[in-house]
């Protein structure tokens, strides 16, 4: 795991409302020196929230010019359950592509990750990572990386609900971080092996995380566990 990951979760946990998550996500993207971080969910009866460094001018003039009926990025990922290279959506169309330019205009850069995240009762969230860079830099980057914040969005996520105060969302007992990340690469499809390199610990603490979370979630096996997780909104995927 990079080395701002486990720092910069601490900062997530310690967050006490909303303006705090815009804090953080200044902070996110000055750790991993780039251009953009930004945050955004809807839930199912359309109630928004959204954090992140693009330029206040430029979520207006997105607004004025119901950009979202033709953004590749929405389009693409609201089809989705995984992550997505900008460069690999459908940019064929003259509209996204005057979009596109319109949008770096405004600051934006050429290259986005996007992470797609469904959540409880309907709601629907996109974390981005948005930079001015060759495609070779931007491939580096997602591959150091990927991992690292597939798990920050969650966590993202994880928060904006519970300031937002969904209810129903697991058992009183809650799940600690660490379990969190766990089941959370599990359930994207990870193997154990390759989820305990991604969080740089031993394969016999990633158990150890399974098993406490298997026991806090009252799961009969580790897939049953990751499925209780998922419905009672500690993942979402």
């Amino acid at each position: 795991m990079a080395n701002w990951y486990d720092p910069f979760l601490q900062t997530l946990e310690d967050a006490q409302d909303l303006a705090d998550l815009q804090t953080a996500s200044e902070q996110l993207r000055d750790l991993l020196n780039i251009d953009h971080v930004v945050y955004h969910w809807v839930s199912a009866s359309g109630e928004q929230y959204g954090c992140g460094t693009y330029d206040p001018n430029w979520v207006r003039h997105y607004l004025e010019q119901d950009y979202l009926r033709v953004d590749p990025v929405i389009l693409g990922c609201y089809q989705r359950f995984h992550p997505a290279d900008w460069k690999r959506l459908d940019w064929s169309s003259k509209a996204a592509r005057a979009f596109m330019k319109d949008a770096i205009k405004h600051g934006l850069g050429n290259q986005g990750y996007s992470i797609p995240i469904r959540g409880p009762k309907g709601q629907f969230a996109l974390f981005t990572v948005n930079h001015s860079s060759d495609d070779a830099f931007w491939t580096t980057f997602t591959e150091n990386h990927r991992r690292s914040l597939i798990l920050v969005a969650y966590a993202f996520n994880q928060k904006a609900l519970e300031f937002e105060g969904s209810a129903d969302r697991g058992p009183q007992k809650g799940l600690s971080p660490r379990e969190i990340d766990a089941m959370t690469l599990l359930a994207v499809g990870y193997s154990r092996a390759q989820a305990a390199t991604a969080l740089s610990i031993s394969e016999h603490t990633l158990r150890v995380y399974i098993e406490s979370a298997r026991f806090k979630l009252g799961a009969m096996n580790t897939t049953h566990a990751v499925a209780r997780a998922m419905s009672q909104g500690f993942i979402v995927v």
